[in-house]
């Protein structure tokens, strides 16, 4: 017997595939900073709990599969706040983002056909575009101006019949950046000229620093019946486990297929969309005391990192990442060594290769990511040890 393509091709998450080597460390008795991995360690509000004991049923039913319509108009209600109009049928609640963009791809591309995606990207696009049998073709971006859009013709040259769309987070996990209205207009030239989808994925909204703002795909008038946005409450409200999230789009064909697959699924988990609407709740004092902290906590790795001779980097704009070059010819191998044959006093740190947040072949070899979501003492311990960590991997190789 044999395994289908889709299950052979799929890539292990570039996340999650060095867990192995940190629970060897783990048994040799070091502490790890976890900066691999975007999960904070902000506690999830009080009130996400209160609405789960509050609305408390004596059975746990399935509900609409598009969500219960009070999330459906809390979420409403939240968009509104960024000058976004949606209505509540206008948006489906999924378990995560996650389902939100495999719906999405899904609802746009049949197996072999391709979708644009800005690299380095989410890793786990590769993951469901694997399984639904797409191609991610990549536009590449660079450490050395930020990851920004690059110019109209780097998309034009790699589009084909095959071409369905462009996919993208903004601000960008892995990278931080965050594109403003004249790169947004370049990705929304391309999708006109080429009759293109697009899949914007916006789950790291306020997270944006320095003044900066994201601005939604959906506040761009002319391309409203081609955008998918993709939404999730995971990061924003400390709620990764909860896996609520948001599948958004003001075209009616659109959103009437993707409901299809919704069906399919049943429904997301009821009590976690309870939850969700008392995070909806939360004032924009909430959100503002969150960004301090992450933009904080920005301010620290950035400072640390220039400290590591030949590293490239731009000061990122938003989310609660970093991407960076590094003065070493692979990253994993660097990891392995961080976990396995180094530490300092008993502690090391943890970074994620970013190779796998990129479908170009080789390419990333030699960046990392890191996510910010330690308090900022440990952070700043934590890239102090990587940078000494570098240099001693630097004499070993030699």
């Amino acid at each position: 017997m044999n395994l289908s393509g889709r299950a052979l091709t799929a890539p292990a998450s570039p996340i999650r595939r060095m867990i192995p080597f940190a629970e060897q460390a783990m048994k040799m008795g070091k502490k790890i900073y976890y900066l691999n991995i975007g999960q904070p360690d902000i506690p999830t509000p009080r009130v996400y709990f209160e609405y789960v004991e509050r609305y408390k049923p004596s059975v746990v039913a399935y509900t609409h599969s598009a969500g219960l319509l009070e999330l459906r108009e809390a979420f409403s209600r939240y968009y509104e706040k960024f000058s976004v109009k949606v209505l509540p049928d206008e948006i489906i609640v999924t378990n995560g983002g996650s389902e939100a963009v495999l719906f999405a791809m899904a609802v746009v591309a049949d197996p072999g056909d391709e979708i644009l995606v800005l690299e380095p990207f989410y890793a786990n696009y590769a993951g469901f575009a694997a399984q639904l049998g797409i191609k991610l073709v990549p536009v590449r971006t660079y450490p050395e101006d930020g990851y920004s859009v690059p110019d109209k013709k780097k998309f034009l040259e790699k589009i084909s019949s095959k071409t369905k769309a462009i996919i993208f987070s903004n601000p960008c996990n892995p990278t931080g950046a965050v594109y403003n209205e004249s790169q947004l207009r370049t990705i929304i030239d391309v999708a006109l000229e080429k009759d293109l989808f697009i899949i914007s994925d916006e789950v790291y909204r306020e997270f944006t620093f320095d003044g900066c703002k994201a601005i939604s795909a959906l506040s761009f008038e002319p391309i409203l019946d081609r955008v998918i946005m993709v939404d999730s409450i995971s990061k924003r409200y400390s709620a990764c486990g909860a896996r609520i999230g948001a599948f958004v789009s003001k075209n009616k064909s659109i959103y009437s297929a993707a409901l299809k697959f919704a069906q399919a699924r049943l429904c997301p988990p009821m009590t976690s969309q309870y939850g969700a609407i008392g995070l909806l709740s939360l004032d924009d004092e909430y959100v503002e005391s969150i960004k301090n902290e992450y933009q904080a906590r920005r301010d620290v790795v950035y400072e640390e990192l220039k400290k590591i001779d030949g590293a490239v980097f731009q000061k990122p704009k938003g989310a609660f990442y970093i991407s960076a070059r590094l003065p070493v010819d692979n990253v994993e191998e660097f990891v392995k060594f961080m976990l396995l044959e180094f530490d300092v006093g008993g502690k090391t740190t943890m970074v994620s290769p970013l190779d796998g947040f990129y479908a170009t072949p080789s390419a990333g070899l030699d960046e990392m990511r890191i996510a910010y979501v330690l308090n900022c003492d440990d952070l700043r311990d934590a890239v102090r040890i990587l940078a000494l960590g570098v240099e001693e991997y630097k004499r070993k190789v030699r």
